[in-house]
């Protein structure tokens, strides 16, 4: 997909389901029910655009048990292009964004004729596209986004009974909180998504590190300070970030009394950036007020235009209810910071993991900007990573099959307590050693791609919408790389012991192994054998090292039905089970049993497309 989508804007009949709902009866596709609960639940939000009655759509929806899972619907015997056009104004959402998928070409073709940049596909593609869109976002298992489009769509009614735009902001009782000081560092990641990930309303795309923010956070010259806005409505929660860079302490004395500064005493945003969730309320317009109209550079297209005169009357500033850090939890009541490393498939134990005292964090394969799967937990591509230069990983990352993030990792970031990390693409991929240099790289697996006819993977490639695994790259790859196979199991335990001693001693490691299973009409030949022989590795590694463990996936993997597509994805039940497994073993590794939710549970497993 050309950009991480954010909104899937579905046709209804012979789409999201099968039959037409104004000719009689429909049938409900359980895996669209499925990926609808599951990309819900990692940040998606989901709306539908279709030619029928709003009336028995949603009472069709509502006896589906989704209806609650669906925004903005526009359902009318419209014209579609220009209704997209319109749902993605009011959703503040840009084109490339949003995935519109129907089963009518002339429907497709017309809403790229309004919106060029809409990603379109016919659900047909859903298989192949369904994996991509489980990966993307991160666990939002409480489904906060979709209740800030909520939010979103409240507002937006009531304004529409409006004649006045300033009447109806008035009456919103729009609130605002500003914090600053050592306020802000508790939100050190949605401060960073905020700045890396919002365009429309980010005047400065200034991107970070964590790091960098860490460091400016200290830095005596800046001052750094959050939004966060409520109305009538809702609570939109922590939406702006600024950081004013101050030329010197008599002009940082000035800053600290609100809307008293002024641009012409040197100081300069440096941060100023905003969610679209708050668009055409003037909270933007309002917190450059307050900060005394410091220099602004503003980069790039934003949604809207500052002034260095307008003070928005319509929004009241509150005090936050404690301008004190929140005190520390006690030992027993601190949840447990684990990241959970391995293919994506894994995100499907994060919310039966949070059903307990632990709060996950995810590292996964992606698609890269070329489209192509990226596996980033290979321990060869982590140690390759480690010691190559930057302008080697830089020259490296060319690879349209590696591509600019895949040296990336929060491994050495330290902020976790525990690591449970999945090796199967060690068990998996093949390595490709550079001839001129030495260096390996992983990708694909059970097969040779030096050993291909370029012309037929290149077409193959081609079907999977890969870029610039093209004929002329392949052969190009042939001649400058050597296929050496699948890691030895030597290899693997030397690539263990690197990987334990780059992590502090008392950081403990859960490694997951793999099933031992035959897949009928599996294209992954030996796979079984070679799961036996690196799992014998593994095992053998665990009992040697200090602080390491293993969760045996074989105690409860042990048919061919309990395997999905290939051997390293499970049924959804075993997953859960996984996830109670390695509870259970992170409770006797601190000592005492973990918390659990049952509702947090029961949240899960009605997520899952598994009937319960």
């Amino acid at each position: 997909m050309p950009e991480p989508i954010k909104l899937i804007i579905w046709d209804l009949d012979d789409t999201f389901w099968r039959g037409t709902l104004s000719e009689g009866a429909v049938e409900a596709v359980e895996e669209n029910l499925a990926l609808v609960r599951d990309t819900a639940a990692r940040g998606l939000v989901h709306t539908v655009v279709s030619k029928n009655d709003l009336a028995p759509v949603e009472a069709k929806l509502t006896e589906l048990g989704i209806r609650d899972l669906f925004v903005f619907l526009r359902v009318s015997w419209q014209p579609k292009g220009a209704i997209i056009k319109q749902l993605l104004e009011d959703m503040q959402l840009r084109a490339p964004n949003a995935l519109f998928l129907d089963d009518n070409p002339v429907n497709r073709a017309e809403a790229l004729y309004y919106n060029p940049t809409l990603q379109v596909a016919d659900p047909v593609d859903l298989p192949h596209l369904a994996p991509q869109l489980r990966a993307a976002g991160k666990p939002d298992p409480t489904f906060s986004r979709l209740e800030q489009y909520k939010l979103l769509e409240r507002q937006q009614q009531a304004r529409a009974t409006y004649h006045d735009n300033l009447a109806f902001l008035r009456d919103a009782q729009v609130q605002i909180e500003f914090r600053e000081g050592v306020a802000v560092l508790p939100d050190l990641d949605r401060i960073e998504e905020l700045i890396n990930r919002s365009n429309q309303l980010n005047f400065t795309k200034q991107r970070v590190t964590k790091d960098e923010l860490r460091a400016s956070f200290q830095s005596p010259t800046t001052r750094w300070g959050t939004v966060r806005v409520r109305d009538q409505f809702g609570d939109y929660g922590l939406v702006g970030v600024y950081a004013v860079e101050q030329i010197d302490n008599a002009g940082r004395d000035a800053l600290q009394a609100p809307a008293v500064a002024s641009a012409n005493e040197g100081n300069r945003l440096i941060q100023f950036v905003f969610s679209c969730r708050i668009l055409h309320l003037g909270i933007e317009q309002f917190t450059y007020a307050h900060l005394g109209f410091p220099r602004l550079e503003v980069q790039g297209e934003v949604a809207t235009e500052l002034t260095q005169t307008d003070r928005p009357d319509w929004i009241t500033i509150v005090t936050p209810m404690s301008e004190q850090p929140t005190p520390a939890a006690p030992d027993s009541a601190k949840r447990l910071r684990v990241l959970l490393k391995g293919g994506c498939d894994l995100g499907q134990l994060t919310p039966f993991l949070q059903a307990f005292q632990l709060e996950v964090v995810e590292e996964f394969n992606y698609v890269n900007e070329n489209q192509v799967p990226v596996h980033v937990e290979h321990l060869e591509l982590l140690r390759q990573g480690s010691k190559l230069s930057a302008s080697e990983r830089q020259r490296l990352a060319r690879l349209p099959f590696l591509g600019a993030e895949a040296f990336d990792t929060k491994l050495w970031q330290g902020d976790y307590d525990v690591l449970v990390y999945s090796p199967l693409m060690d068990y998996t991929q093949e390595l490709y050693r550079e001839k001129s240099t030495g260096i390996a790289v992983p990708f694909g697996g059970y097969y040779n791609l030096t050993t291909q006819d370029p012309a037929a993977q290149a077409a193959k490639h081609a079907r999977r919408k890969f870029r610039g695994m093209d004929e002329a790259f392949l052969r190009r790859f042939q001649q400058e790389f050597t296929c050496v196979g699948q890691e030895t199991p030597a290899d693997f335990k030397q690539n263990l012991r690197w990987l334990r001693d780059q992590l502090p001693p008392t950081l403990p490691i859960f490694f997951l192994n793999g099933a031992e299973i035959e897949v009928p009409g599996s294209s992954e030949t030996g796979a079984k054998a070679r799961h036996q022989q690196m799992n014998q590795a593994l095992a053998e590694f665990v009992v040697e090292a200090d602080n390491c463990y293993l969760i045996d996936v074989r105690d409860f993997v042990r048919e061919p039905t309990d395997v999905t597509n290939n051997l390293r994805h499970y049924q959804r039940a075993h997953y859960r089970t996984l996830a109670q497994r390695l509870a259970t073993a992170l409770s006797e590794w601190q000592g005492r049993k973990l918390a659990r939710s049952g509702w947090r549970d029961l949240k899960a497993r009605l997520l899952s497309r598994l009937p319960w």
